[in-house]
């Protein structure tokens, strides 16, 4: 009994000294764990404290894109997640309008200032008529989709939705404005009447409305068809735009100007509930260019010091000095 207790107190002595530092002699019955000095003494939270760590792949700055070939560049966007380009020419297409003019009209030079009777107005007269045979066959076509297409009851049409577009721009009515223009012509026309303010006015016809141009296009299938009309407009008008200060940019609300344009309008053949609506306006090449618009801008006053007048503390202080006690 005293050999067990003696034994008992010298391995309770030797392992304090083993924990203390100093280690003297060998344990007896005593099992020996190595630890590692920086791991954490409590493991419960060991996961989450792995999770905080996060591993981010640096970019390689020494390569350039340029520099790589195409299966590595391809290989780098997967692991990126992105889609690889691919080559494919698209283009953007509205199924009810086109996003282009087909086959436009040329305007002849000094069209409504030339005489007909002139030898340049009556060449202007021949060309018209060589190009009539196919606007002839356009329709033609036409009227295999409405039987009830007319020339002359076309032009009265036209200028109604010519006169109602008009109004809708000076009205800034963006919602209405869609059932007379197309899809093209329609980013065109809000820029135009953004920040600004327009007093529009139709006053009469210099001459009759006419078709000058008319052409039919299949888009992707044969039954798919569009029809395009250009119609010459000599007209009178009054156009005042205003700025977003409600100062005068362009134009005036009394004097009247003579005004020629070519309409473009479309419609969609094959739809039953197609409109004629107005695609574009064709501006000649010969034409002068015109003169920009006013802009009103903030103006900045800078002062101007003369070196010559004497400042006012300056003065007074001299004035002071002058003056007798």
């Amino acid at each position: 009994m005293a050999l067990r207790t003696a034994l008992a107190n010298a391995s309770s002595r030797l392992l304090h000294e083993h924990i203390s530092g100093v280690v003297r002699a060998p344990l007896l019955n005593a099992q020996f764990v190595r630890h590692r000095k920086t791991k954490h003494w409590l493991p419960k939270w060991k996961q989450l404290r792995r999770l905080k760590v996060i591993p981010v792949k640096l970019p390689e700055l020494g390569k350039k894109p340029s520099d790589l070939t195409e299966e590595e560049m391809r290989s780098r966007m997967k692991e990126q997640g992105l889609v690889p380009p691919r080559p494919w020419m698209e283009h953007q297409h509205f199924i009810s309008s086109s996003g282009d003019i087909f086959e436009p009209y040329v305007p002849p030079e000094g069209d409504g200032k030339v005489s007909p009777i002139s030898a340049q107005g009556a060449k202007q007269n021949l060309v018209f008529l060589e190009k009539k045979s196919r606007t002839m066959l356009a329709v033609r076509k036409i009227r295999q989709y409405d039987e009830d297409f007319d020339g002359p009851e076309f032009c009265k049409s036209a200028t109604d939705i010519y006169i109602k577009m008009h109004e809708c721009m000076a009205a800034n009515d963006k919602e209405t404005l869609i059932n007379y223009i197309t899809e093209r012509a329609y980013p065109e026309v809000v820029h135009n009447i953004d920040n600004k303010t327009l007093r529009w006015k139709y006053l009469k016809d210099i001459e009759l409305p006419r078709i000058v141009h008319a052409r039919n296009t299949e888009v992707i299938t044969p039954d798919n068809v569009f029809a395009q009309v250009t119609v010459r407009f000599h007209t009178q008008q009054t156009l005042a735009i205003y700025d977003r200060f409600g100062r005068l940019m362009h134009g005036s609300e009394i004097l009247a100007k003579d005004v020629l344009e070519y309409v473009v309008f479309e419609k969609h053949l094959s739809n039953q509930y197609g409109l004629w609506r107005v695609h574009a306006k064709i501006i000649p090449t010969w034409l002068p260019p015109k003169d920009n618009t006013k802009l009103t801008y903030r103006k900045v006053f800078e002062t101007v010091v003369d070196p010559n007048v004497v400042p006012h503390d300056d003065a007074t202080d001299k004035t002071a000095e002058k003056t007798p006690n």
